[in-house]
């Protein structure tokens, strides 16, 4: 009788983990200690006890939710740095900092209402006045304003550190944006993809009923039935518009820009697709100097005109209220355990990390006096003289000469200037190069309104941990990681049965409104990939050409029936290759086409403009569908034609994915249409343009000859139309067949006429904004089309005729524009211009 062999047991990870004096997992109780060891054995057993592998899995899982960041001055994102370790914090040691978060939160609403309002902490000498008033963030126009529902703040942030002791503190207040809250989310989101049941196993606490009580808080804040609330973002070139997207998506919310919205009577709406729609309440993502042109920066772009005025006479609820970030400043930290007694009358729960403002003469000399021993911040935010950035610097690590000049900057403004303690962090096990070691962490925590005005507070957050034992910054820096930060009952409770929050949402259908801006980028998502498609379809025709491929002629002398030259002329009429370039060798004009980032129409143009407006939609497009857009171009290697061939069949197999994914994941939206008739208009006006150069009657005078059948069996090539013509007629191509089969067939898909039945079926789902029932503009331009196509034969579709029809299609484009799109900016429309 055999026995089967006794399995190893399942190392466990922490048995050899060195933890040091205020590491989070050495400074643990018993129950969550023990927590502790069992998530990290399960973690162990998901991978073999192999740490990297553990780590490969949760970065794969975070890039298949499309999880990135940008440092400051980068062009392109980067993958997010999520860190397969979470922290575990018992129910106990939060439930404190729980209760200092709602006291701090409540804190900030009673100071920014007397900021903004009788002033009487100054007037009474609790707070210097140069602490508001030197402050850039202080919106003076904002005093005597009250919010139409009497609250400054709706959601919080808070940086905390957790000392060697177990302490912990505040290093400082967000209340302009809470930024980290949809990283938290995504982090759990990748992370209960990554260890599977090991979430529920730990008793860690749900985020999903914070995020409902948040909604909630600014749904009531309306004081309307199914308010409409729009997050305002910067931009997708602001360092966390991946988050904002994410958020966006995640919460239902409109994701909209400063040149989305309008005020009308006091009243600020969104431009859609259907005329403007009402905005209710804005989640605002961008600086208070940055909302409204008119009444603060008059150089911002980001904001709406006339906005000032529609917040002050209570026809829109701003969240967080505008001005409130001069609450943010180092100097406020100075006085707030002082305030917490006025205000409060009572101690605060959480401490701030030890801040002196030295625009008072007792605390600027002992700054200067205990350098050494502090940190030295700009007081209000903003760049100084000796600091280059909001961030702490150590004096301790100050060489002579710049020590000296910053004490002499201190001297001669030093109302700039606080000093703070230098904070000695708590540790926590991290996984790094597959090992398991402590790592410095700090915790951006969350708080938020309810629906009935009280707070909530995130049950877990956004972990930072730091690749250096360097002073904590308030951004992600190279080399820094992320967690997921659990926290974890004893045994099961309410918190892991999901949301508190009562009753299902009304039944809704379709995909919510599209703005005006959305609809643009959508359609010129679709051309631009169109036309990337166009280019690379022409140069694996002219790859696979038997002509020589270093430009000497074909094989047997000949120039391959006369197509190599139109099929380059065909790529520099369209802007993909320069005239210089059409003079080289066959393959340097396939690399240069393909790898042109100048012209309008090179691939790898074409792609990055199609990634740049695809990141303005990335909360409207499916995970798996943002992964193929975000893939690179394969490399061009101009040496191996061969090579070269094969990219383009993988950029052909690239695009064929997309296509996929866009007509079986997509709803049937008013975003889809859009994004349809961009990729019908551009195949349109494409196919009329190669028909001009292919078929018999093409060319020029002095145009090399073209040989009928050669030309034309290319044209079913480019059109994807080989099979179906080989099926219907038993002979080479012939003219007016091919005629029919690409431009008047309406059962071919890639027909001319197929292109515009289904711009004008579109076009006649979007909702109109006439009452009289008579179509719109696009509409009749693109069923006169239509019909002239319907009535026409195939002899009719001369290349004069031809040319006639892509005129009319431009038409048809700018039509589309001026009906349903904002108007752009002077470099925008140039792009544009050139590309048509």
């Amino acid at each position: 009788m055999s026995t089967k062999p006794d399995l190893a047991p399942t190392p466990n990870w922490l048995d050899g983990y060195s933890a040091s004096s205020g590491d989070l997992f050495g400074d643990a109780s018993r129950p969550v200690a023990e927590c502790w060891r069992n998530v990290a054995r399960g973690l162990a057993g998901l991978t073999d006890a192999d740490p990297s592998a553990l780590q490969d899995a949760t970065a794969r899982h975070a890039a298949d939710l499309g999880l990135a960041f940008r440092l400051t001055g980068d062009e392109d994102e980067r993958s997010w740095p999520l860190n397969a370790m979470p922290l575990i914090v018992g129910a106990d040691e939060w439930a404190q900092v729980e209760r200092g978060l709602i006291q701090r939160a409540g804190l900030l609403e009673k100071l920014a209402a007397d900021i903004y309002g009788p002033q009487t902490l100054v007037k009474d000498g609790h707070l210097p006045a140069a602490v508001v008033a030197g402050s850039p963030f202080f919106a003076r126009r904002m005093v005597g304003r009250t919010p139409p529902g009497g609250r400054f703040v709706h959601v919080y942030a808070a940086d905390l550190a957790r000392g060697p002791g177990g302490q912990w503190r505040v290093l400082q207040d967000r209340v302009r944006v809470a930024g980290g809250v949809g990283y938290a989310l995504e982090n759990r989101l990748a992370m209960s993809r990554a260890v599977g049941n090991l979430l529920a196993d730990a008793h860690a606490r749900r985020l999903s009923d914070f995020f409902a009580q948040m909604q909630a808080g600014m749904a009531a804040a309306c004081r309307r039935e199914n308010p409409r609330i729009a997050l305002l973002t910067p931009g997708r070139f602001n360092q966390t518009y991946a988050e904002q997207a994410h958020l966006a998506r995640y919460l239902g919310l409109p994701l909209v820009e400063g040149r989305d919205l309008t005020v009308l009577d006091d009243r600020l709406y969104v431009g859609t697709i259907a005329g403007p729609k009402r905005v209710d309440a804005v989640w605002r993502w961008i600086d208070t100097t940055a909302l409204d042109p008119l009444s603060f920066d008059a150089k911002s772009r980001l904001g709406v005109a006339n906005l000032f005025d529609a917040w002050a006479g209570g026809g829109v609820e701003m969240m967080n209220w505008p001005g409130v970030e001069v609450l943010e400043s180092a100097a406020f930290a100075a006085f707030m355990p002082r305030l917490c007694r006025v205000l409060l009358g009572e101690a605060p729960i959480l401490p701030n990390v030890a801040t002196w403002w030295c625009g008072q003469a007792v605390e600027s000399s002992t700054v200067a006096a205990r350098l050494d021993e502090l940190a030295l911040l700009p007081a209000f935010g903003q760049p100084i003289d000796g600091l280059d950035s909001r961030d702490p610097v150590a004096g301790a690590g100050l060489g002579i000469k710049a020590r000296n000049a910053l004490i002499d900057a201190l001297w001669r403004r030093p109302m700039d200037y606080c000093g703070q303690e230098i904070v000695r962090l708590s540790t926590t096990p991290a996984i790094i190069d597959g090992k398991i070691v402590p790592r410095p962490f700090t915790v951006r925590a969350f708080v938020a309104r309810t629906g009935d005005g009280g707070w909530t507070v995130m049950p877990g957050g956004f972990a930072r941990l730091s690749s250096t034992n360097a002073l904590p910054t308030s951004l992600m820096g190279a080399g820094d990681l992320s967690a997921d930060l659990w926290i974890v009952d004893e045994k099961p409770t309410s918190h892991h049965l999901g949301s508190r929050v009562a009753g299902d949402p009304p039944i809704s259908r379709g995909g919510g409104i599209l703005a005006s801006q959305a609809a643009d980028n959508l359609f010129w998502f679709g051309r631009y990939n169109e036309r990337a498609e166009t280019m690379v379809r022409i140069v694996r025709a002219i790859l696979a050409n038997p002509a020589d491929i270093d430009g000497s002629g074909g094989q047997d002398g000949s120039d391959g029936g006369g197509v190599l030259p139109r099929l380059t002329g065909l790529l520099q009429d369209w802007g993909a290759i320069s005239a210089e370039t059409a003079k080289l060798s066959v393959a340097k004009i396939c690399a240069r086409a393909l790898t042109e980032t100048r012209l309008p129409s090179g691939v790898a143009m074409l792609m990055r403009r199609r990634q740049q407006v695809g990141m303005a939609l990335r909360e409207r497009f499916a995970r798996d569908f943002w992964r193929v857009v975000s893939r690179p171009m394969p490399s061009i290697n101009v040496e191996q034609p061969q090579s070269m061939l094969g990219s383009t069949r993988w950029l052909t197999e690239h695009f064929s994915a997309l296509a996929g994914l866009i007509s079986e994941n997509m709803v049937r939206s008013a975003a889809w249409r859009f994004l349809e008739i961009g990729q019908r208009l551009e195949r349109a006006q494409a196919i009329c343009r190669m028909a001009r150069q292919l078929m018999p009657d093409a060319g020029e005078e002095g145009d090399p000859p073209l040989d009928p059948a050669t030309g034309l069996g290319l044209l079913l090539d480019l059109c994807d139309s080989q099979i179906i013509y080989r099926s219907r007629y038993l002979t080479r191509p012939v003219a007016n067949p091919v005629r029919d089969l690409v431009l008047l067939d309406p059962d071919n898909p890639r027909a001319l006429v197929f292109q515009v039945g289904e711009i004008v079926a579109h076009l006649a789902a979007l909702p109109s904004l006439r009452d009289d029932n008579i179509p719109e503009a696009p509409l009749r331009a693109a069923r006169a089309l239509l019909g002239e196509l319907q009535a026409a034969t195939a002899a009719d579709m001369t290349v004069e005729r031809l040319a006639a029809i892509e005129g009319q299609l431009l038409g048809l484009s700018d039509a589309i524009s001026s009906r349903y799109f904002l108007q752009l900016d002077s470099e925008e429309a140039e792009r544009r211009t050139r590309l048509l």
